[in-house]
This record gives C-alpha cells, sequence and structure tokens, in this order.
C-alpha cells in the first residue's frame, strides 16, 4: 500500500532541512573564509594536491571540509564555481578528488562502528581497505586528470577570495588603526560588514538551492515508494535475476544473490546477511568482499537515484549535476571492476 503524500512530505522536509544545514555550514564558511582572507592559511595543507591538479589553492578549503562533511564541501565548490573561481571542467576535477576524503569520514562514522564488528576483523578490514583503495585512485585520478586537463585557462585568479590588505599611508601605521596597533572602530565595522556581506551570499546560495532541492527529493521520494506498482505495470526485472549472470561469471557462491539483492536495499543489513556465510564457509573472504563490492554497484545505482539526484541537482542544477554523477558513477564501477579482478584471481 502506497505511503500517503503527506507523510512523505514531512520525510522530504526532514531531510531537506538537514541537508540545508550542512549546506549552511560549508557555504557560510566558505563566504566568511573569502572575506577575511583565511583560506590562504587553511588550504596550504591541501597544496599537495591542488598544485600538481593545477587548482587554485582555495579549493583545498574544501577538500578538507569533506573530511568533516561532503555536504559542506560540495557547497564550498559550489560557491567556488558560482564565483567564477572554477569552470565547470575545473569543478569535476576538484568533484573527483574530494572521493577519498569524503570516504574518510565514513571510516569513523559507519565502517569501524559498525561494519566491522558485524563481518569480523579479517573480512571487515579487507572490504573497508579495498574501498578506501578504490577511493584513493578516484581522488587520484582526479590529480592526474587536473594535472593533464587544466590549465590557468578553468581557473580564474583573479576573482578576489581574499580580504583586501589595509592601506598603509605614509610608512605609518594601516588606516582604521590606533598607533598602538589596535583596532578602531572603522576595523570593527569593517569586520561586520565583512561578516554581514558572508551571511547575505550565504542566504543568498541557500534560497537559490533549496527550492530546487525540495522539488527533486519530493518527486524521487514519490517515485521510490510506489516502485513496486511501477515495476509491475512495466515489468522491470528484480535485482536476483539481474545479478545472477554476473555472479556465476565471476564463480560467486549461489548465495551471492540473495546478499546482493539485500545489498541493494541496506549495506549493513546486506552485512548481517552474508556474516554467517562467511563463518560457515560458504564464502572465503575475498569471495565475501568481491559480492559486497557487487552489492556496492547495484546499491549504488538505488542510492543514486533515491540520493545523489535530488543532492546534486539540488546543488549544481540538471545539466551540471548529471556530469558530476556521471563522472562519479563512471570512476566508481571501473575501480570496483579492477578491485573484483584483482579479489578473484588465483593466487
Amino acid at each position: 500500500m502506497a505511503t500517503p503524500v503527506e507523510t512523505l512530505l514531512v520525510d522530504v522536509l526532514f531531510r531537506v532541512a538537514k541537508i540545508t544545514v550542512f549546506l549552511g555550514v560549508g557555504v557560510g564558511l566558505a563566504n566568511v573564509a573569502i572575506q577575511f582572507g583565511a583560506v590562504e592559511y587553511v588550504t596550504a595543507l591541501a597544496k599537495p594536491l591542488t598544485r600538481p591538479a593545477n587548482l587554485p589553492s582555495e579549493v583545498g578549503t574544501a577538500i578538507l571540509a569533506t573530511t568533516a562533511s561532503p555536504t559542506a564541501g560540495y557547497g564550498m565548490l559550489a560557491e567556488y564555481r558560482e564565483s567564477g573561481l572554477l569552470d565547470d571542467r575545473a569543478t569535476l576535477v576538484a568533484v573527483t578528488m574530494n572521493t577519498f576524503f569524503g570516504f574518510a569520514q565514513h571510516i569513523f562514522t559507519f565502517y569501524a562502528p559498525v561494519l566491522i564488528p558485524i563481518l569480523g576483523l579479517q573480512v571487515g578490514l579487507l572490504y573497508v581497505g579495498a574501498r578506501a583503495l578504490i577511493a584513493l585512485a578516484i581522488t587520484l585520478t582526479g590529480v592526474a586528470a587536473g594535472a593533464l586537463l587544466l590549465s590557468e585557462t578553468n581557473v580564474d585568479t583573479t576573482v578576489d577570495h581574499d580580504a583586501a590588505d589595509p592601506e598603509l599611508t605614509d610608512g605609518g601605521p594601516a588606516s582604521g588603526t590606533s598607533s598602538g596597533g589596535q583596532p578602531d572602530g572603522g576595523e570593527r565595522q569593517s569586520r561586520s560588514a565583512k561578516l554581514r556581506a558572508a551571511g547575505e551570499e550565504t542566504v543568498s546560495k541557500i534560497r537559490e538551492i533549496v527550492p530546487r532541492l525540495l522539488g527533486v527529493y519530493l518527486v524521487v521520494v514519490i517515485l521510490v515508494d510506489r516502485y513496486e506498482q511501477i515495476a509491475s505495470a512495466l515489468s522491470l526485472p528484480d535485482v536476483a535475476g539481474a545479478v545472477e549472470p554476473l555472479t556465476s561469471a565471476l564463480g560467486l557462491p549461489s548465495a551471492a544473490v540473495p546478499t546482493i539483492a539485500v545489498f541493494a536495499i541496506d549495506t549493513t543489513n546486506g552485512a548481517i546477511f552474508i556474516a554467517p556465510f562467511v563463518e560457515n564457509g560458504t564464502f572465503t573472504a575475498r569471495q565475501a568482499v568481491a559480492t559486497m563490492l557487487v552489492g556496492g554497484i547495484v546499491s549504488f545505482a538505488v542510492s543514486t537515484f533515491k540520493r545523489s539526484i535530488p543532492f546534486q541537482y539540488g546543488i549544481w542544477g540538471a545539466e551540471f549535476g548529471s556530469k558530476v554523477i556521471l563522472v562519479n558513477t563512471a570512476l566508481k564501477v571501473v575501480f570496483i571492476a579492477v578491485a573484483l579482478v584483482l579479489l578473484l584471481v588465483p593466487m
């Protein structure tokens, strides 16, 4: 039975409100950093990545922010693209480079406290290690792409991202500063003006993104809720039937098919489902990890529709958001395929 639209709307409002908070933090921090010139200090840590990728040092702020909150990191990149600092190609490179740092956050919030205890130390560490190497490979691909494809034409370093230096007069103290070096009322007023400007820019960006985010999320949630009726009407294949040829080609046990079907719905439940099969010897550690990676591809396809499309379209708009999703999906599938080959090749 379909869920009432009112219930779905409440769920969507809650999700969008949560995303809006993180977006506000990310975009707000980016604007404050820009107004006060703090970007120079923060981005020094990320220069080993941004410099070889031909990206401006400001992008390092977004990369580091992604470790704490991927939503905040994306919000910063959206702000840099909107301001003209990055063109579309440079933004795609920066988004690709963000991959490992977004994964790093999940190590502490999900993989270490939840998944490894469920799977056991050997399988858990092998799976998390494989996912970490996949994410790192994607990030390094972004760095290589930046080195090969980006130049000064893809970034506009003339965009004002730093606070202007105080104007010096006759070699004396800066205007608005007393002889003792303490800021006077003029500098305090300037500081307030910068905070106000950052706040206004943040509110403007949130007002632009949130309505789009809300609309796309609502459509997707309604479609997902009514998937069974849609699948029945259109005769769509079930997940198990779709993945069985792949698991057979990879030489995985027959239990891989229902495991992947569960993974498509929920990663944690998928791990709980496969754990007993590892204990009784149905799966070797490598086969278990390979099965979960295949399940990851299927669950990624589901999550792309449920979460990535609404989020990316909300951040970037449909045209550029589609490019981001396409690049992310292609790279993940390619490197998961490489990992599967390495896991299943005879030792």
